[in-house]
Formats: C-alpha cells, sequence, structure tokens
C-alpha cells in the first residue's frame, strides 16, 4: 500500500472553537481518513509504549508557536515518511494498534455510524452475494462473512481475498486494490460515491498447484470454476481456436473438474490483467496491456508492422523494484481552505523494476499506470508466495491469522522485505539500447505459440527478494 499525505487543510473546531490543521491521508492516491497532529502523536506513543522507541521512525516534534505556511509544509511531509514507514516495518505495519488506527480515523473522517448494513459481494461471474455486516466491521471480518454465506469451509478462507474494483462500461472488472487490514470495506466502497466501484471475491494464491486444495471442497471448486469461465470470457487467458472447442465441450458436460485442469494449461490461467498503459520497453511511450501470474509480469505490445507480441519479466530475476509518484497541481477554486500555494493533486504512479536483461547487464523498466500500486502489490504476494514453496512451507502459512487479538503476518512473510518507495526514478539509468537487442533479452513470443520462458542458465547471483533465483526453482 502506498501511503501519502498530500495535502493539508485549515479546518475549525467544533462548536465555534479554534481553527487547526487537518493532515489527508491518502492510500493509493485516495483519501482515506483525515487526522490532527495530535492524533498521530497519540498513536506514535502508543506504537512506542507497545515495541520501543528503538523500533519506531522519528516522529515530528511538538511547535510551542503557531506554524507558518513552510513549517505546516515541512510537518506534512515528515509525517508522509513516518506513515509510509511504519506501514512497510513487518511488525508494526501489521500491528492492531497501527490497524485499528487507521479504521477508527477512516470511520471518523467519512461519519458513518455503526450500524448493521446489507454489504454487496460479487463474485468473478458477476453473481451477488448479500451479507449482513456491521460498518466498523474489518476485511477479515467481510471476508468471513461471505465464506459462511458461500458456505466455504474455515481452512479455505485464506485461499480467496476481497479486492476493489471498477466496474467499467463494458462490464469488466479495473482492479483498484486488494482490500486491507486497516480498512472497513463498507466505508471503503461507500466512501468512493459512485456505483461504478464493487467489491469482487476472488482467489488470492498464484501458483496453480494450490488449486488442488480448493476443488476437494465443493463450494471451492465452484468458485474457481466461475472465476476460469470468467477470465476466458473476458479474453484474460489466452485460448486456441481448439482449446476453446474443448472448453466448450467439457462446459456443456459440467466437467468442472476436467474443465480446470484444462484451464491450468493455458496461457495466462490465474493472471490477473490490468487496464491498457505505457511502458518505456521495448521503447518509449509504448501502448501496452500487463498481466501478472505465474511469477512473471507480462507485456502484451503491437509493434509497427508486427502481430501482437508479449514479453514476459520474470519475478526471479528483478533485483528490486519501487512505486514512485508525481502530483501535478490543478489550482482550487477562490475560497478553498487548503494550505496557500497547493492545490487538489492528480497523481500519476509508476512502477519501475530493475531487471536482469543478460548475464551482466541490469535495465530499469517502468510502466506508467494508475494501477501501479496493485501491480507491486501482485509482485510482492509472488514473492511472498515463492519464499513459501523455497523455505519448502505451506501456503496456509502465508495467510494472516489474529494472534491474542494482534494480526500478524506469518514469518516468512516477515523475511520479505517491502520494495521500497523512493522519491524519483533513477534519472541516471542506462539509455536505451537497439530494439533488437533489447527484444531478445526477454522471453518474447508471438500470441498463442508456445511458452518460452527465459533460460535459467542466464541467472548469475542473486537478483531477488532473499536470494530467490531461477536456478532454485
Amino acid at each position: 500500500m502506498h501511503f501519502s499525505i498530500p495535502e493539508t487543510e485549515s479546518r475549525s473546531g467544533d462548536s465555534g472553537g479554534s481553527a487547526y490543521v487537518a493532515y489527508n491521508i491518502h492510500v493509493n492516491g485516495v483519501l482515506h481518513c483525515r487526522v490532527r497532529y495530535s492524533q498521530l502523536l497519540g498513536l506514535h506513543e502508543q506504537l512506542r509504549k507497545e515495541y520501543g522507541a528503538n523500533v519506531l521512525p522519528a516522529f515530528p516534534p511538538k511547535k510551542l508557536f503557531s506554524l507558518t505556511p513552510a513549517e505546516v509544509e515541512q510537518r506534512r511531509e515528515q509525517l508522509e515518511k513516518y506513515m509510509q514507514a511504519v506501514r512497510q516495518d513487518p511488525l508494526l505495519g501489521s500491528s492492531e494498534t497501527f490497524n485499528s488506527f487507521l479504521r477508527r480515523a477512516q470511520q471518523e473522517t467519512q461519519q458513518v455510524p455503526t450500524e448493521e448494513v446489507s454489504l454487496e459481494v460479487l463474485l468473478s461471474n458477476g453473481q451477488k452475494v448479500l451479507v449482513n455486516v456491521l460498518t466498523s466491521d474489518q476485511t477479515e471480518d467481510v471476508l468471513e462473512a461471505v465464506a459462511a454465506k458461500l458456505d466455504l469451509p474455515d481452512d479455505l478462507i485464506g485461499y480467496f481475498s476481497l479486492f476493489l474494483v471498477r466496474e467499467k462500461e463494458d462490464g469488466a472488472f479495473s482492479f483498484v486494490r486488494k482490500l486491507q487490514e486497516f480498512e472497513l470495506p463498507y466505508v471503503s466502497v461507500t466512501s468512493l460515491r459512485s456505483q461504478e466501484y464493487k467489491i469482487v471475491l476472488r482467489k488470492s494464491y498464484w501458483d496453480s498447484a494450490y488449486d488442488d486444495d480448493v476443488m476437494e471442497n465443493r463450494v471451492g471448486l465452484n468458485l474457481l470454476y466461475a472465476q476460469t469461465v470468467s477470465d476466458i470470457e473476458r479474453g484474460w487467458i489466452l485460448v486456441t481456436k481448439e482449446q476453446h472447442r474443448q472448453l466448450k465441450s467439457l462446459q456443456e458436460k459440467v466437467s468442472k473438474k476436467e474443465f480446470l485442469r484444462l484451464a491450468q494449461t493455458l496461457r495466462h490461467y490465474g493472471y490477473l490483467r490490468f487496464d491498457a498503459c505505457v511502458a518505456d520497453f521495448p521503447e518509449k511511450d509504448c501502448p501496452v496491456v500487463v498481466s501478472a501470474g505465474n511469477s512473471e509480469l507480462s507485456l502484451q505490445l503491437r509493434l509497427p508492422g508486427q502481430q501482437l507480441r508479449e514479453g514476459s519479466f520474470r519475478v526471479t530475476r528483478m533485483r528490486c523494484w519501487r512505486v514512485t509518484s508525481s502530483v501535478s497541481r490543478v489550482p482550487l477554486p477562490s475560497g478553498s481552505t487548503s494550505s496557500p500555494g497547493r492545490g487538489r493533486g492528480e497523481v500519476r504512479l509508476e512502477l519501475a523494476f530493475e531487471y536482469l536483461m543478460s548475464k551482466d547487464r541490469l535495465q530499469w523498466v517502468t510502466i506508467t499506470s494508475p494501477q501501479a500500486i496493485m501491480m507491486s502489490i501482485c509482485l510482492q504476494s509472488m514473492v511472498d508466495e515463492l519464499m513459501v514453496k523455497k523455505s519448502g512451507g505451506s501456503i496456509r502459512k502465508m495467510l494472516r491469522r489474529r494472534v491474542g487479538g494482534t494480526l500478524r503476518r506469518s514469518d516468512s512473510q516477515q523475511a520479505v522485505k517491502s520494495p521500497p518507495l523512493l522519491e524519483s526514478p533513477d534519472a541516471t539509468r542506462e539509455s536505451m539500447v537497439k530494439l533488437s537487442s533489447k527484444l531478445s533479452a526477454v522471453s518474447l513470443r508471438g500470441i498463442g505459440s508456445p511458452s518460452t520462458d527465459a533460460s535459467a542458465s542466464d541467472v548469475h547471483g542473486n537478483f531477488a527478494f532473499e536470494g530467490i533465483g531461477d536456478e532454485d526453482l
């Protein structure tokens, strides 16, 4: 998750009290909550009491006198860095103290009273599931309510997640983010004040080997089947005419397991597809469609005079990646209460990763997309899964569990460092090489041709998180 505090507001106190500065905390560029300095200081002191001062990042000190506009801006920047550092820390970011603070602040900001409501959750095929929840229920609570309504066993709940999506005009889903433990799903979706935004249930793992666990259960099998049929209909899974004929025959026979076994052999099975965007590979401002799955990012592109092509970037060959954002200021109307010189921010997001193109050549590749943070989350979860597989563990150990009232990451997840959120991409990265050599550096193929993943022999050294290399898998 990308935390930012892009702006402040001067607000009047309750019952005519003195004005104060409010800090707008954004998650993925969307307002999550509005808090005062004193509230954040209270959070810091509580975390210090629980975990010790040496674990916490620096917190901006109190001031005796009113802040100047420059000091307000300086404090905003310091608080933004503080919130990002806490969230990225495996211990602090998963603590109930931190997450419950954000949930309360979200509810207070949106002025949503605690009450029972009916919440609509969609399955991948568009089927609606209505669950009765509290407006103050966190993501885990809502997920459990959906599972109970579907009669999905407790031991399979962790194989699925809730996602916030935007339904486009053609009915397709544009994935915004996976709902997190620090937010209230009902408040998150209703605060966007648009019928376009929905909550969708979808499987949360990448390795199709885990399908076997889910398919043993009737409800799990039906959920996987519905998701796969939907992905094929949307064109997310690449299917030849002959494969389509075989799948259609299995559908007519209602042979769900056989249908899924065939689907597992297809390119992009289980992948998450993103909206069309722009990348600087294989050339600047290249229109691409990005998909994530099977431990890779896939970029589909059409070069001038050529058929549709696909480049595959293996997670195991990414030395690191980062999400960067830049905010262009749009002047606010006269009479606005925002700080002087600041306006409404329009966020431009980029995902940049450093990739081992060949034996001794690393190169940065940048994707510019409003879904850059969701792409980063997919990369991190794929790394988490690989770490568990490498250690001989089970996917069940990756699940977040409530231990003594606290949601905690498993040891396998804590061992994986989150990609740093740096201020800007490397301005000195190497210049573009010839197009032909760039294309040969990754697995590039025509759509529908046999898969030819990059050779493991090209990998030398440790170029992915915590020692994962192609030779290890």
